[in-house]
């Protein structure tokens, strides 16, 4: 059995990730989305293993201590990060497995997993991602234009990603999803095992 593919999803709020991985996960079983862990506590109706790992700050340095993340960092206070054990669990039982994660995140998983496949979501402009943000109806301007000036710095980092989803629809943007995760599994790094089941040595 071939390992599963390693995938990091990152783009700016209000690009639409939530809404593509949801649209892409609908009915699959060999795809996985990492659960995240936190020193945070849980908010009304968030299970523990489900929404989060929910750990003490204590327990989450022990980890990062023992390498036991993959990659974490800390937001007002709280820790967030994504446990090793968990995803490799998934991988090597051929499982493909989705990082939602920012782009701090992701470029500690480039560097230390340099075989997964790092995948940025785009807006189609900023005007679209402007109307997108204003459209929510759930902050203020100053709040939309904050988050567009740091829209626009996280989108710096997307010349270090393997590939960039264009979210003109989501529809579109989730079969683009698809598409990188196939392509994924028919390189020839990740056929080894096929390979050496029909030449019977080490490819």
């Amino acid at each position: 059995m071939n390992k599963g593919t390693l995938v990091v999803f990152s783009g700016p709020s209000g690009c639409g990730k939530d809404t593509i991985l949801q649209k892409y996960l609908d009915g699959r079983e060999d795809v996985f989305l990492s659960i995240s862990a936190t020193t945070r506590s849980p908010r009304p109706g968030e299970v523990d293993g489900v929404n989060y790992f929910f750990l003490s700050e204590e327990q989450f340095k022990k980890k990062i201590a023992h390498d036991g993340m993959l990659e974490y960092a800390c937001y007002c206070g709280n820790y967030y990060g994504t446990p090793r054990d968990s995803v490799y669990q998934k991988l090597n039982a051929g499982i493909d497995v989705i990082l939602e994660i920012e782009v701090q995140g992701a470029l500690q998983i480039k560097e230390r997993c340099p075989e997964a496949a790092m995948i940025f979501v785009m807006p189609p402009s900023m005007e679209e991602l402007r109307s997108r943000l204003v459209g929510r109806g759930t902050e203020d301007m100053e709040t939309v234009e904050k988050r567009l000036s740091q829209a626009r710095e996280e989108m710096k980092a997307a010349p270090q990603y393997d590939y960039i989803i264009v979210n003109n629809t989501i529809e579109q943007a989730a079969e683009d999803l698809h598409a990188v995760l196939r392509s994924q599994r028919l390189k020839t790094e990740n056929q080894k095992e096929f390979l050496n089941e029909v030449f019977h040595y080490d490819a």
